[in-house]
């Protein structure tokens, strides 16, 4: 993924780059290997506390709504590029948000946002797959946002192939490894769970993990 990443935004040594739900700074380290500076933006500020002790990353407690609206302000004019890589879906209004965005880049800046596709083929329950078909934004429509905000987008998608054992699976269902899983209670999930299990008997699971990569480009 990491790879994937740097080969759409392309930073360059010198560049600022923003990773915007950078989490605990997972891809923020890969981009910081070839660019200048990258700064980390979260809510959280316990996954900021977990963000590895380099001084290319610049921690700032904030959410995409925050820097957009001017509640906290970025330590920089501009930056050439922005990632976004499974946040888009927490936002409530996408096109606002990359619009805003969008205003932050420097001439040649990037966007890119890095999203599940509407449709999954995830080995969840049908109640869980059903709702995050509900919930999930098209990535078609955060392309077009983008080029609402004046970017020259494009849209592509790239697949990893996972095998986990069912009971590994199983286990991180139960513990909501999706944030979408939170909309289930206890007796939900193991209900969910048992209705994974009948459906795959076998030992391991193995499907692809489909991603969208969009990316706006300013001219």
């Amino acid at each position: 993924m990491t790879q994937c990443v740097v080969e759409r935004l392309r930073p360059e040594a010198g560049d600022r780059v923003l990773d915007l739900g950078c989490g605990t700074g997972l891809y923020s380290r890969g981009l910081a290997e070839r660019a200048g500076t990258v700064v980390c933006a979260d809510p959280s500020p316990a996954m900021l506390a977990q963000l590895p002790a380099d001084e290319r990353l610049v921690p700032l407690c904030a959410g995409a709504e925050d820097l957009v609206e001017g509640r906290v302000r970025l330590p920089h004019d501009g930056y050439d590029g922005v990632l976004l890589k499974e946040v888009i879906h927490h936002v409530a209004d996408p096109s606002r948000v990359l619009s805003g965005l969008a205003r932050f880049l420097r001439p040649g800046g990037r966007i890119l946002v890095v999203m599940l596709p509407t449709i999954i083929d995830y080995p969840l329950f049908d109640a869980a797959l059903k709702l995050f078909q509900e919930r999930q934004p098209d990535p078609e429509r955060i392309a077009a946002a983008l080029g609402d905000s004046g970017l020259a987008a494009e849209l592509t998608f790239d697949e990893f192939p996972l095998t986990f054992s069912l009971e590994r699976y199983a286990g991180m269902v139960r513990n909501r490894y999706m944030s979408l899983l939170s909309s289930f209670d206890d007796a939900e999930i193991e209900a969910g769970i048992a209705e994974i299990r009948d459906r795959h008997p076998g030992p391991e699971l193995s499907f692809p993990d489909r991603f969208a990569f969009v990316l706006g480009v300013k001219g």
